[in-house]
């Protein structure tokens, strides 16, 4: 700090009467500030003070209980006015203060645990796990010592623990030890350090302590085993314990093996009670009702004292509403986003920021407004060291304080005060307003019929037929069927297993679906989905919290039921989804897949352990399935033509097989290089950029490396992937993966060397009829994902056998033998036209493109290229190969199939068979191709 910024004992003394009476009781401590102040105060600083206190040097033998106490109050005073001074001078950012603050705290709790400890220890024996491993008393901060960010007057929020009963042993052997249970000596010293930190002396306190934060509160045992704390969690932890617990750790000593014990053992208890393994929607009920509870104390509080209304940490707009804003994101997604198991509030919103769920100027204010409030607050307590968040009432200390915060009057800052408090109330209200009661899709019926009275009038059999009327009455087409499915749903045991609150969201979201089912087209259709969905999350609570606390959502999960039926299975198998139908700039965003695998490149970062590999699997799929919902709610919204769906879900499928291969490989403990020398090729759907929801990856795989470990490495590599792609999890599965089109078929090696590779395409000579199938196959491959030298090798060889000269006779007759072989292997009973394997039909129109390309290449590069079946016949109408408006209409007869097909498979058909006189004529347009081309059928 420079000269001109030092402040003297003087004008701290003359804004805080705290400090004035400090400094009048120390004439030393007023003398020596000014130097003080020139630098931040740390750990070490401290330590050498207590020391010089206590008069024993810091590395010698710990003081006794009273000077104990003397010096830690002392400390305290000394440490309060430097961060006052540095704070009023502009000198100490917010994060230095508070820093400070909890610094000094758990140098006070550490300090006072090691000398209480020692001293009991001599009495009573030293506490044992039953192992036989002596056990210390575990100190948990909460809140905001929890979080780092103490404010300056702030009381400490404690918890007592340790490991497990038994009982004390007089390790030093001196016979004189009245033994104790661990829970009998952990209580005595729990109580000594209470009083160590909170008793008033002369010299004042170190920090009020408060305990009711532990298991039961007040009527709860002082101290508490790691087993009672995780029983106490399974059978009675509540909401907003868990919200509580985000912030807690160990402020204790954990350097020696005791606490790193302690440590890891509370980490697994806490993080599962916290961090749910699903998104938790419920929590947001939670936390509103937990923060009207607060803000009806602050209102009680007011009217009694009106001048409370101004409380900057517990009124509207205040410092707790930033920090449930910022915490309601940890409990709801905490359990699958480990970079949200932190603590200071400031980072979480960063991470909301980074993660789009929070608009960054929207966090920016948010920031802004925290460190005015917390700034604002500090100012508050340093004019009498008390605990009070309230604005000062005397008129000469507001206008102190606004001074102190930077205003020339006291009406600036309360109008700068105002407008922070407007913007944090109208976030905080924007996430946590009780929806459940707006309009939404709820119609003008509901008021007449509550979501209580529907339960009650479908438990009444005398009731089915005004119910029956009032769904006729709302448009559905078979109003008994429907109101039976509905019963059958209220009588259901699972039903009647739900809680009350998941009851009465089930009752509400049933009651808002009838109503927005009549704005579809099949009513009776929509209701039906949506009971099949209710009834495969019902079970999770936060899943229809969710849909309650945003209508909106429920507005689209409502249009993706009544849209398709293949979209309505995918949400009802994978509900996880519903998390993305809240966020329209995501829905809007650009695909951007290099973004994308940096983003799951770095997620699965943080589950890299050997025991966390199903976690990433989870990641993966989890990534999958939310990508692909997003392509399909664009797709239902018109807003992607079906080639466009095509790309974007084979650039999809690229990206995760690109990225699992990645994260594979880091596993594999006998891997013999940092990167592999491998290549993963498509073939089919996704070697044409032809995928869809559900199409099969057609692979094979090839390695360049002439290592003796590699072939068995690489063999690993892909049974690995193979598995890692098509095994069910929790999270579902990525995708099935058909290997047959590797070299020699399923009797052939899994991995292929690049050299074999190439061998086999030229075995007996390219042109032969025997691998004319194959070399079809090969016209629509690419590659895919790992080692780009081996892609463009394998691409080198794909041009290379694909431009080999052909006879034309030859070719025909094999293309078409294969065709009516794939034709037979595909009966169709019935009199509707199959759009993919009926003569004249898309297979048609795929075998003439692979038939042009294998004849044509050799003169023709541009047949070289995998551009997809219309751009190869349009290029082939270019070259008078064909006629030129045979290529348009039959392309255009492509893209009708392709159009009618993807509709038929989101409607839930398996085979996509229509009227023939749909198609008359794409399907003669094809078979005049088909006959101008091989002169025959």
């Amino acid at each position: 700090m420079t000269a001109d910024k030092a402040v003297s004992s003087l004008e701290i003394s003359q804004y805080s009467r705290y400090a004035a009476r400090v400094l009048a009781s120390r004439p030393a401590l007023a003398a020596e500030l000014p130097a003080l102040v020139a630098h931040p105060i740390d750990l070490a600083w401290m330590a050498a003070r207590f020391a010089e206190l206590v008069g024993v040097p810091a590395n010698q033998a710990a003081p006794d209980e009273a000077a104990l106490q003397r010096a830690l109050r002392v400390l305290r005073n000394d440490v309060m006015c430097v961060i006052m001074a540095r704070d009023l001078a502009g000198a100490a950012s917010l994060s230095e203060v508070t820093q400070t603050i909890t610094s000094l705290a758990e140098f006070s709790i550490r300090t006072a645990l090691a000398v209480l400890t020692r001293d009991l220890q001599a009495v009573h024996g030293t506490p044992m796990t039953p192992e036989g491993e002596p056990q210390a008393l575990a100190v948990v901060g909460m809140g905001k010592l929890g979080g780092g960010e103490l404010n300056v007057s702030s009381d400490v929020d404690l918890i007592f623990l340790y490991e497990d009963d038994g009982e004390t042993a007089d390790l030093q052997g001196s016979g004189h030890c009245r033994l104790l249970s661990n829970h009998e000596f952990f209580t005595k010293l729990g109580r000594k350090l209470i009083g160590a930190l909170a008793e008033l002396t002369a010299d004042g306190y170190v920090f009020r302590v408060d305990m009711r934060l532990r298991p039961n509160g007040d009527s709860g045992p002082l101290v508490c085993s790691l087993p009672m704390l995780e029983e106490y969690f399974y059978v009675q932890g509540r909401e907003w314990e868990r919200y509580a617990w985000i912030k807690g750790r160990l402020v204790s000593d954990t350097t020696d093996a005791a606490g790193q014990r302690m440590a890891h053992q509370l980490a697994q208890r806490v993080q599962p009670f916290v961090f749910r393994r699903y998104l938790d929607y419920g929590v947001i009920s939670a936390i509103r009702a937990l923060h009207a509870q607060i803000r009806r104390e602050a209102e009680r509080r007011a009217h009694a004292k009106p001048e409370r209304i101004n409380d900057v940490k517990l009124g509207r707009g205040g410092i707790r509403e930033i920090e449930f804003t910022a915490q309601v994101f940890q409990l709801i997604r905490g359990g699958q986003e480990p970079e949200l198991r932190i603590r200071p509030t400031l980072a979480v919103l960063d991470v909301a920021a980074r993660r789009g769920w929070l608009a960054q100027n929207v966090v920016e204010r948010l920031k802004q407004s925290y460190e005015f409030l917390r700034r604002l607050e500090h100012r508050i307590q340093y004019l009498d060291d008390a605990q009070t968040h309230v604005l000062p009432t005397r008129q000469d200390d507001l206008a102190a304080l606004a001074r102190a915060m930077g205003f020339d009057s006291a009406a600036a800052l309360l109008m700068a005060l105002d407008e922070h408090r407007e913007f944090v109330a109208e976030q905080f209200d924007q996430v946590f307003a009780d929806k459940s009661n707006g309009h939404g899709t709820r119609g003008s019926h509901e008021a007449d019929c509550p979501p209580e009275l529907w339960g009650a009038m479908l438990a009444d059999e005398g009731q089915d037929q005004a119910l029956t009327e009032m769904l006729r009455t709302l448009g559905f087409a078979d109003p008994a069927a429907s109101l039976e499915r509905l019963q059958a749903s209220w009588t259901s045991t699972r039903y009647k297993a739900l809680p009350e609150a998941s009851r009465q969201r089930f009752d509400l979201l049933v009651q808002r679906t009838i109503e927005g089912a009549r704005e579809a087209s099949a009513p009776d259709v929509v209701l039906a989905r949506m009971l099949d969905l209710l009834a495969a999350i019902s079970r999770r609570g936060s899943y229809l919290a969710l849909l309650t606390e945003y209508p909106r959502a429920l507005a689209r999960v409502l249009h993706v039921l009544a849209a398709s039926r293949w979209a309505a299975g995918y949400l009802t198998r994978h509900p996880q989804l519903l998390d993305e139908l809240l966020d329209d700039d995501t829905l809007a965003a650009p695909f951007d897949w290099p973004a994308f695998k940096t983003e799951l490149r770095r997620r699965l970062a943080q589950h890299g352990a050997e025991a966390a590999i199903e976690m990433q699997m989870d990641v993966l799929r989890r990534a999958h399935h939310a990508e692909t919902f997003r392509i399909l709610l664009l797709d239902l919204q018109g807003a992607l033509t079906v080639e466009a769906i095509s790309d974007r879900l084979s650039e999809l499928a690229d990206a995760l097989v690109e990225v699992t291969l990645e994260t594979i490989w880091g596993h594999l403990a006998s891997r013999h290089r940092e990167v592999p020398r491998f290549a993963v090729v498509a073939y089919g759907k996704l070697g044409g950029k032809e995928l869809g929801y559900s199409s099969d990856l057609d692979l094979i795989f090839l390695y360049q490396d002439d290592d003796d470990r590699a072939p068995d490495a690489y063999a690993l590599l892909a049974r690995r992937f193979v598995t890692w792609l098509t095994t069910h999890t929790a999270a579902g599965m990525m995708y099935d993966v058909d290997l047959r089109l590797r070299p020699n078929g399923l009797s052939g090696l899994l991995v292929t060397s690049l050299e074999s590779f190439r061998q086999y395409q030229f075995r007996q000579g390219a042109a032969n009829t025997a691998w004319v199938w194959e070399h079809q196959a090969l016209s629509r491959a690419r590659f895919c994902a790992g080692d780009a030298d081996i892609g463009a090798a394998f691409e080198q060889i794909r041009a290379d056998v694909l431009r080999v000269p052909r006879e034309a006779g030859p070719l025909a007759d094999e293309i078409i033998a294969m065709r009516q072989k794939v034709l037979d292997g595909h009966p169709n009973p019935t009199a509707l036209f199959d759009l993919k394997h009926d003569v004249g039909g898309m297979v048609d129109i795929e075998f003439t493109v692979q038939y042009l390309v294998l004849r044509h290449a050799a003169a023709h590069a541009e047949f070289l290229r995998n551009a997809g079946n219309i751009a190869l016949l349009r290029e082939a109408g270019r070259l008078g190969l064909i006629d030129v408006e045979q290529a348009e209409r039959v392309g255009t007869a492509y893209r009708t199939y392709r159009a009618m097909q993807h509709k038929l498979r989101l409607d839930g058909m398996e085979t996509a068979r229509v009227d023939p006189d749909q198609v008359t004529q794409e399907r003669e347009a094809v078979t005049a191709l088909w006959t101008a081309v091989f002169g025959r059928r």
